[in-house]
C-alpha cells in the first residue's frame, strides 16, 4: 500500500475469489478499489481455489472471529491414480496407482468421513510448527511430521464422475478442515491415491456464493463501489447473536468501556452470555453479561 491517505470504510464485501491469486493479493486489490484504510479476510483460500472469500473493512474487522470459526461448504474434484507432494495439482507427483474406484465403491466409504473424524493436515499448509509455517519447512527440504487433529464433517456428497480418472464431491464442514487432506484420505480408503484438481468454496457461515461479486466486476465500479450496494453492514455476521437496545446514555457509557447494570428485565446469562448492543438502530458494542452486569468486549466507532 502507498502512503496515500485512505478512507474509513466499514462493512463486508463478499468476493468470488478468482483462480491463481492468493487471498492476500485479492484483499489488496479490493482495498484499492475502496481506498480502504483497514481490511482483513475470513478463511484463507489457496491460489488454486476459487469462491467465497468474505472481506471485512474498518470496524467490521472486529467481527472477523465470528466468521472465521463458522462452517464452510466446498465443491471439489479429485484425480484418481496420482498423489502429489501438496495434495493438489500444484505439487510434484509422489505416488501412482492403477486402481480406479467405481461409483458404488465411492458411495460406500463416504460415511467414514462424516461426523467428528481425525485428519492430518497437508505438509504444505500454513500451520505453524515451532513458530514456522509447515510449508516453509517442507520447501526447505525438511521431513515435516504433521499431527492429526479432530475436525467435523457435517455432510459429504458424491456428485459423480466425468470419467474414470476424476470424481466430484460436495462437503459441508467445520473450521480447520483441509479439503486437500479429505481428497487424499478418500483415495486411501478406496485403495488408491489421488489429489485435488479443483476447489470452489460455496459458503462461509451465512455468506453464500450466489451473493458474491467477482473481482472484475468490483474493479469495474471504479473508486465509488459503495453506491452500488456492494458493502454489507458491519453487523451482518452477528445475526445469530441476541440483540439488545440501549439508551443514548447507556451507549455512551459502553463506548467509554464502562460496565452497566444489565438493562434486561429478566437477564439470562446462560442463554445469552454475549449480546449485540444497538442504539437507535446503530451498532454500539458486543457486550458480555453475567446476568447482572453488562461489560463491553468490543466497541464500534460507527
Amino acid at each position: 500500500m502507498s502512503s496515500t491517505k485512505r478512507d474509513k470504510i466499514d462493512g463486508w464485501v463478499l468476493l468470488d475469489k478468482p483462480l491463481g491469486q492468493s487471498s492476500t493479493q485479492a484483499l489488496g486489490r479490493v482495498r484499492r478499489v475502496f481506498n480502504a484504510a483497514k481490511g482483513g479476510h475470513a478463511g484463507t483460500l489457496d491460489p488454486l481455489a476459487t469462491g467465497v472469500l468474505p472481506m471485512a473493512f474498518g470496524e467490521a474487522t472486529k467481527t472477523l472471529p465470528y466468521l472465521v470459526d463458522g462452517d464452510k461448504e466446498y465443491e471439489f474434484a479429485v484425480c484418481w491414480g496420482e498423489a502429489t507432494a501438496t495434495d493438489d495439482r500444484e505439487g510434484a507427483v509422489v505416488a501412482t496407482s492403477d486402481i480406479r474406484p467405481t461409483d458404488t465403491q465411492i458411495a460406500g466409504v463416504l460415511a467414514r468421513f462424516v461426523g467428528h473424524i481425525d485428519q492430518t493436515p497437508p505438509v504444505y499448509s500454513a500451520i505453524k510448527i515451532d513458530g514456522e509455517r509447515a510449508y516453509a519447512r517442507a520447501r526447505a527440504g525438511e521431513d515435516v511430521a504433521m499431527e492429526s487433529r479432530k475436525i467435523l464433517i457435517h455432510k459429504l456428497e458424491y456428485l459423480g464422475s466425468a470419467d474414470a480418472d476424476t470424481a466430484r464431491f460436495r462437503v459441508a464442514c467445520g473450521k480447520g478442515t483441509y479439503v486437500r487432506s479429505l481428497g487424499r484420505d478418500l483415495a486411501l480408503a478406496l485403495g488408491t491415491c489421488a489429489h485435488v484438481t479443483e476447489l470452489r468454496r460455496t459458503a462461509v457461515g451465512r455468506f453464500r456464493l450466489d451473493a458474491a461479486i467477482s473481482l472484475e466486476k468490483l474493479e469495474g465500479f471504479g473508486h465509488s463501489p459503495t453506491r452500488f450496494g456492494v458493502l454489507a453492514p458491519v453487523e451482518t455476521v452477528l445475526d445469530d447473536i441476541p440483540a439488545l437496545a440501549v439508551t443514548v446514555e447507556q451507549a455512551a457509557a459502553l463506548r467509554r468501556g464502562q460496565a452497566l447494570r444489565d438493562p434486561r428485565v429478566e437477564p439470562s446469562p446462560l442463554e445469552a452470555p454475549v449480546l449485540v448492543v444497538f442504539c437507535d438502530g446503530k451498532l454500539v458494542a458486543l457486550a458480555a453479561s453475567d446476568g447482572a452486569t453488562l461489560r463491553p468486549t468490543r466497541v464500534f466507532n460507527l
